[in-house]
């Protein structure tokens, strides 16, 4: 008796069957055994109290192929894998709260191009290791705890485009080494303990912010020549000291400059080339600056917004600045001025807000906002100026 046959279109369904199943065994190990081995030690380096059960990391289940999709139930958040599902090239967690440290691991992860962990709990210093992350474009450990130095390392980060380190505890210098990272557009430290002055900046910056550290020293040339494209600088709350120069204010891209809470002593501002520039808002406040208010920030044409309140400055407001139509905030109070400030700032349909308060100045309207808090007592502006309340500063 012969073997039963079976049919063609049975044997057809068979043959797609074992084929299917053979690429559902092929799926199911796809990443990379140096990822696996890094991932699972970022994330036993992370307290398990940590890791609410709603969370990315709690979904990290390594039964199954971290890149494997769809991700139905593990690995459902927080990883992106590159199209062929072998590598892991993004690292993105929730704030959930994570406390634990970066492993120094996740150095072997080396297709990572985006490294985000902000708003969580992380501490412990930064790796040397995460040098070797040569693809790395963005980086950001924004609002944890951690502490130590940036390091130097760091420095070797060659693609790095965004550098977020801000809100964290982090001491000592920034390396001097910085200014080699050629491809950086966006640098922030903000809210640290760093210390020292700054160095050469990287030459392409678009947004630097330093804001709320103990940096010192002076402003110099040295630090910013090149940086043609610059257009923020955040560096308020800190202790830079002597005159802010000239060519400051002339770097090409700039708009916005913050330079609140420091110890600056002077400001030279010049006119721009050919009246062009970008220049729209500038804070100086909370300074020691002394001297008289700068003439030539009423050239700058796009001016809207300028903050030189609680300073040392005496002298006239100049009348240039009621000239500039673009300036819409303009914060004076607090120094030693006297005069009558321009009338244009009080007549019918004028836009301009901010303070002239707690000056020295005569016919300030007191039914003007601008004129809030009322003026210095008089003694106190006889003893700056003298008995005779002329314009010449006490030596």
């Amino acid at each position: 008796m012969s073997a039963p046959t079976i049919p063609g279109f049975l044997l057809f369904l068979l043959l797609h069957l074992c084929l299917f199943h053979t690429k559902t065994l092929r799926v199911q190990a796809l990443t990379s055994p140096t990822d696996i081995s890094a991932l699972k030690s970022f994330k036993a380096s992370i307290k398990p109290s940590s890791i609410p059960p709603w969370s990315c990391l709690a979904s990290w289940n390594f039964t199954t192929d971290p890149c494997t999709v769809p991700h139905r139930t593990s690995f459902t958040c927080g990883l992106t894998c590159n199209p062929d599902s072998t590598r892991v090239t993004q690292l993105v967690l929730d704030p959930a709260g994570y406390s634990g440290t970066l492993t120094p691991l996740i150095s072997q992860l080396s297709q990572l191009t985006y490294l985000d962990l902000s708003d969580n709990s992380f501490f412990g210093p930064i790796p040397y290791s995460i040098s070797s992350l040569s693809n790395l474009q963005t980086l950001s450990l924004r609002s944890n705890s951690f502490s130590g130095s940036v390091p130097v390392s760091i420095t070797n980060l060659k693609s790095l485009d965004s550098l977020d380190l801000s809100h964290n505890s982090l001491t000592g210098f920034l390396p001097n080494s910085i200014n080699s990272l050629s491809n950086l557009r966006r640098l922030d430290l903000s809210y640290n303990n760093l210390t020292g002055s700054l160095p050469k900046l990287p030459p392409n910056l678009l947004e630097l912010a330093l804001k709320h550290n103990s940096l010192s020293g002076y402003l110099s040339n040295s630090s910013f020549d090149g940086l043609t494209q610059l257009e923020v600088v955040e560096l308020s709350e800190n202790s830079f000291t002597g005159t802010l120069q000239p060519w400051f204010f002339l770097l090409p891209s700039l708009q916005q400059v913050d330079l609140a809470n420091n110890s600056l002593k002077r400001v030279e501002v010049w006119k721009p080339a050919g009246g062009n520039s970008n220049l729209v808002a500038v804070d100086l406040g909370f300074n020691g600056i002394y001297g008289y208010l700068p003439v030539n920030f009423a050239s700058y044409p796009l001016l809207a917004s300028l903050t030189l309140r609680y300073n040392r400055i005496r002298g006239k407001i100049p009348l240039e600045y009621s000239k500039n139509k673009f300036l819409r905030r303009l914060y004076l109070d607090g120094n030693f001025l006297i005069g009558k400030p321009p009338a244009e700032f009080f007549a019918g349909g004028t836009s301009v807000s901010g303070s002239l308060g707690y000056n020295c100045l005569q016919g300030c309207p007191a039914s003007s906002q601008l004129c809030a808090p009322s003026q210095k007592p008089n003694a106190m502006c006889k003893h700056a100026y003298g008995h005779h309340g002329d314009e010449k500063p006490r030596s």
